[in-house]
């Protein structure tokens, strides 16, 4: 027997280095396993971060349906609003209200839940503020004597000799409310004036139908002194 047949053929030290480099430098390839979960767990990433952003947002804003007619000619029955919720946020220290931001303004619009029981948040527009006498005469509102200029509306303001809101001072963390339509609106005139704490949120941005995206204007009455049913359906 020849040595030779007991020796394995031997190999080059360098060709033996290299096989091993070039081995520990290639990834094996993902597995159909791994690849679905990795796309599994992109989707809840994806789902979770669009909840947390869709949570943040529906904290400072809701998204309403105006329902009726009781707003024309500002706002339309179906128009889709962006109303803040934190507009009339406020703190009651010691009996006093602070308000971080702004308090209710004669002007604005907002939501609120109506004192009459109705399951449907109404939408009006604040046109006495607290510890002012809103009252009523020849088809015009008046504040504390004041006529109160209103060239956003169409109709002459009526309201029932009966009434007992007819003659009215609001009280301290009330406004008194009235519909833009005023010959077809259930507002203050009716159940009286609103708790602040009732108020959802203060009407902000018009997203449809797309000719009135922008804004809802604030009314400002230069002329007037200052100290500030349709209903709001939540959109589906």
């Amino acid at each position: 027997m020849t040595p030779d047949g007991n020796l394995t053929p031997a190999l080059n030290p360098d060709a033996t280095a290299d096989a091993v480099v070039v081995e520990q430098g290639v990834e094996p390839a993902p597995s159909a396993k791994n690849q679905a979960g990795r796309a599994v767990r992109e989707v809840v990433e994806t789902l979770l971060l669009a909840a947390l952003i869709f949570f943040l947002v529906r904290l400072v804003v809701l998204n309403f349906r105006v329902d009726g007619e009781s707003m024309l000619p500002n706002l339309d029955d179906g128009q889709m609003l962006l109303v803040n919720r934190n507009a009339y946020q406020y703190f009651d220290v010691g009996g006093n209200r602070y308000y971080p931001f702004d308090p209710p303004e004669r002007g604005d619009v907002v939501v609120f839940d109506p004192p009459t029981g109705s399951d449907k948040p109404y939408i009006k527009r604040i046109i006495g503020l607290p510890g002012e006498e809103v009252t009523f005469g020849d088809g015009n509102v008046f504040i504390d004597g004041e006529v109160l200029p209103e060239d956003y509306i169409q109709d002459r303001t009526r309201c029932g000799a009966r009434s007992d809101n007819c003659d009215v001072v609001v009280p301290e963390g009330y406004v008194y409310v009235l519909g833009d339509h005023r010959s077809n609106s259930s507002d203050s005139r009716v159940f009286g004036p609103v708790p602040v704490e009732n108020v959802v949120g203060k009407a902000w941005l018009s997203y449809w139908p797309v000719d009135d995206v922008g804004f809802v204007p604030h009314e400002s009455y230069t002329d007037a002194e200052e100290p500030a049913a349709a209903s709001a359906l939540p959109a589906p």
